[in-house]
């Protein structure tokens, strides 16, 4: 049997922005991120959920708080029929309210159309409200999902999710950095190998210059602009690589006296706030971060002032400057506001220092248009310097290359890239893989949105043996049984004891007992001649109940009983239920209803039948050929002449003696089987023995002796047969 792991990108599926992913497998639906396209207004911007039911996703898992990983939360949990379960590390969670809080914001300074807002700020509250914590390397269980949360570098809090499922494994990326930086610890590898890897791919075959390098141009290029008089604008986001940016900044300002008159901003209303997250979470920073805390506060910086007032109209701008301003991709907002202000003096400088998305203004001046269309509609020249330098807390192709290899997944999703650079890094990995053998090669997909990828599975069928049954001291032999309770829970598969039932499974050991009131009017003798010749083993004895003397009969190993005298006209019949005690109790209350039904016809049955049968019995009278059971003969007797008239029904010549439980029949014919017809004065001879081995008619012993092999073979069996349609039932 084949399981298939369907994933299906709702955002970011050849392209950047939007991240959210379908991941379906065993019944179980898992969204992994649910964010918004920085390029597009209002709900264009939103992933395609509108190709999924929201209220079949079991679990929400959230990387990071960026706004294209996380800003259609609430929109998600608010405004459709999502019932799921939301998972996020603290810092994020943390920080996702203060961004999505300052995204709504943003939409009404620049008097967004109602349409575009998705959500407002209570929506965004009771949002919060749903999201449960998850630290890194703590194992949560849902349904059958187990996942964990490990280290993903990028941003203070961010993480990847291994998850487990039915038996498989997947690992999702996220966006993550594999080098250290000012402030955060590079990202981690998995302790084993996924079967699906679900990895970024934003630089594609890009390689970043070394990290000192970068850090010389960044610094180089403020002071060039700073030193001409300039006005240096650095848009980034307010929480994220700003942090690392400030850091390095602020350094770089102490080691150089000459530039430290010239004002350093941090235009954030969320500066000050975020900054006290950081401080919060220290703990979950490199080294270097929890050394300098222990000392100072390194978010505490000297030379960078946080703007209290970004109104942009009333800020002096007549000297040199530095301001950092929030957001990143110049849509809107302090940054777009002084872009339009300084862009056309040739003197000015904006420096782009992450990665910068399709179908924003920060991609656009990249290209070094001569003009650009200002926040009022209106177009005028760019002058001003572009850079950029990247600062952008993504691997590039080399460690995303290197941590691919050492994860060594056997299926990998190329996500969270525009489509020419993902080909690209498809193209090289597919180059790298093709030295290997055939079926050691992963399979590489880079779906684009709503193009469902397809993995089948062979389902592995295997049961642990758990508990009591596994503490055997030594390996079963094989072949011997294992005799326990299988249970399925969660895509696993145990076998234990049922004592053990309650301490490794959901599943608790008990019983239920029925009682039923059968109305009986019969005699106590006639229902105990039924009982006793349906049923093998029934035990009787007197009992006392409410000061009555009452008749108790006990079958099924004392599991079924049967009480009468209780109750005047009341058969109790009580039983544990169970699928044989359940049977045996049925079949009880059948008999006792059968037993009052026709007590005249019950009377008749119970003595000796008077027809007469042509030919002479012992005496040379003639006899009744069939007698029925009398008063004074027990079960076996009686059975054992039931075997004489069915061997008369097949040979016209039996005679029969009987000794108690045991019965000689000697049988003559004039045919064989074997030895074919005889002559008719030395007709065949066979002799049988039958023996019962108690007066109740049970298990009989047979045998059956005669020089026509092939008729003592037929007359045994017949005759086994025979009995064992008379013996009462083995409860």
């Amino acid at each position: 049997m084949e399981d298939v792991m369907r994933i299906t990108p709702l955002g970011s599926g050849q392209e950047v922005g939007r991240s959210c992913h379908l991941l379906q497998f065993r019944d179980m639906t898992i969204m992994l991120d649910i964010g918004i396209h920085p390029g597009y207004e209002g709900i264009n911007g939103l992933p395609f959920l509108d190709q999924v039911e929201p209220d079949q996703i079991d679990v929400l898992l959230v990387t990071h708080f960026h706004l294209d990983h996380a800003a259609s939360l609430p929109y998600l949990t608010e405004r459709t029929t999502f019932k799921g379960r939301i998972f996020m590390t603290h810092p994020t969670k943390a920080v996702t309210r203060l961004l999505l809080g300052d995204y709504l914001r943003l939409l009404q300074m620049r008097n967004a159309k109602t349409e575009d807002v998705l959500y407002t700020e209570a929506d965004l509250q009771a949002c919060m409200d749903k999201v449960e914590l998850i630290d890194y390397h703590t194992t949560v269980t849902v349904g059958g999902l187990s996942f964990h949360a490990l280290n993903a570098g990028h941003v203070l809090g961010a993480c990847m999710y291994f998850l487990d499922i039915g038996g498989r494994s997947l690992l999702y990326t996220g966006d993550y950095s594999m080098e250290d930086d000012r402030h955060l610890m590079a990202a981690e590898l998995p302790g084993r190998i996924p079967d699906v890897l679900m990895c970024e791919s934003t630089y594609g075959v890009q390689v970043h210059a070394s990290r000192a390098e970068r850090e010389a141009r960044f610094t180089g290029t403020v002071e060039r602009v700073v030193s001409r008089g300039g006005r240096c604008l650095i848009p980034v986001f307010a929480l994220g690589r700003a942090q690392e940016l400030l850091l390095i900044l602020d350094e770089y300002w102490q080691a150089n006296p000459q530039l430290q008159n010239i004002p350093i901003w941090y235009a954030s209303k969320l500066a000050s706030r975020a900054l006290r997250v950081y401080q919060t979470y220290a703990n979950m920073m490199n080294a270097r971060i929890r050394q300098q805390m222990d000392v100072s506060n390194p978010f505490s910086f000297k030379y960078i002032q946080n703007l209290k007032s970004i109104d942009v109209n009333n800020f002096s701008d007549s000297g040199p400057s530095v301001v950092f301003a929030s957001p990143g991709m110049l849509q809107s907002g302090v940054s777009r506001q002084l872009f339009d202000r300084w862009a056309s003096d040739p003197k000015n400088g904006v420096l782009i220092a992450g990665y910068a998305v399709e179908h924003t203004l920060a991609k656009e001046i990249m290209n070094q248009p001569k003009e650009v269309v200002t926040l009022e509609g209106r177009r005028q020249p760019l002058n001003c310097l572009v850079d950029y330098v990247s600062f952008s807390a993504h691997v590039d192709f080399v460690q995303n290359r290197s941590f691919i290899t050492q994860v060594d997944p056997k299926h990998i999703i190329l996500v969270h890239g525009q489509k020419d650079e993902m080909g690209r890094l498809k193209s090289a990995l597919l180059l790298q893989y093709r030295k290997l053998p055939e079926n050691k090669r992963p399979t590489i997909t880079m779906p684009p949105n709503l193009q469902t990828v397809s993995l089948k599975f062979a389902r592995r069928r295997s049961a642990k043996v758990m508990g009591s049954l596994a503490m055997t001291g030594s390996d079963p032999p094989e072949g011997e049984e294992v005799q326990g309770v299988l249970v399925t829970h969660n895509f696993t598969t145990k076998i234990v004891k049922p004592n053990d039932l309650a301490l490794y499974t959901p599943l608790r050991t008990g019983s239920i007992s029925s009682k039923l009131h059968v109305p009986f009017a019969g005699s106590i003798e006639t229902l105990r001649l039924f009982i006793t010749e349906m049923f093998a083993g029934v035990s009787e004895d007197k009992v006392e109940q409410d000061g009555k003397l009452c008749t108790r009969f006990s079958l099924h190993q004392n599991k079924v009983m049967l009480l009468l005298g209780k109750s005047d006209g009341v058969a109790i019949v009580e039983w544990e239920a169970s699928p044989a005690g359940d049977v045996i109790a049925d079949a009880l209350i059948a008999l006792i209803m059968h037993a009052q039904s026709s007590p005249a016809s019950i009377r008749l049955t119970s003595k000796p039948c008077r027809h007469p049968r042509a030919g002479k019995d012992e005496k040379g009278d003639a006899p009744s050929r069939k007698k029925s059971r009398t008063n004074h003969e027990t079960l076996s007797e009686n059975r054992l002449r039931l075997i004489k008239d069915t061997l008369l029904d097949q040979f016209n010549n039996v005679e029969a003696v009987y000794e108690g439980n045991m019965a000689t029949y000697e049988i003559k014919t004039d045919t064989g089987l074997d030895s074919d017809v005889v002559h008719e004065e030395e007709p065949l001879t066979c002799t049988a023995k039958v023996r019962f081995e108690d007066s109740n008619g049970g298990a009989a012993e047979i045998s059956v002796e005669c020089v026509d092999k092939k008729l003592a073979s037929n007359v045994q069996e017949c005759l086994r047969n025979f009995a064992r349609s008379l013996a009462p039932l083995q409860t």
